[in-house]
């Protein structure tokens, strides 16, 4: 199985409000960019969208080590917190609907396809390619109209 490490990140700018996320492949020394947004959306969804892109985006099963600074994606899941939303009907251990959850039931079969291995670091921190992904997500953001 070959091995890829990505790196994500997710920004808003107002939460609600203009979004980006960005993702780094890396492969064998070659790196791919990858970056999107949506006018109106929040933090954590941006979060969430650079792993489900970066991962949509390889073409086979792969090894991966995915990298971000994201406590809400790297917990949910290394915690088995999403699993149990899933379980609960989408619900919360406080029986409050889960947030996210499309984007979630587009993330988790990703996981089933790949072998992922997350590593959360500190954001805004100097890791090289966490403020790489910082600077794709935010200018993506910044390319919506500010209304």
């Amino acid at each position: 199985m070959k091995h890829v490490d990505v790196y994500t990140d997710g920004a808003c700018r107002g939460n609600p409000g203009r979004g980006g996320w960005g993702a780094v492949l890396v492969y064998r020394g070659t790196e791919r960019e990858l970056s999107g947004g949506e006018a109106m959306t929040t933090n954590n969804r941006m979060e969430l969208m650079g792993a489900i892109e970066a991962l949509s985006a390889l073409r086979e099963p792969c090894e991966v080590t995915l990298t971000s600074d994201s406590k809400y994606l790297i917990d949910a899941i290394t915690k088995g917190w999403v699993y149990a939303w899933r379980s609960n009907g989408w619900k919360k251990s406080d029986r409050s609907p889960a947030l996210n959850v499309d984007l979630w039931e587009r993330l988790l079969p990703l996981l089933d396809r790949h072998t992922v291995t997350f590593i959360w670091v500190k954001g805004h921190d100097g890791h090289p390619y966490n403020e790489r992904c910082d600077r794709l997500a935010t200018t993506y953001a910044d390319s919506f109209e500010e209304k």
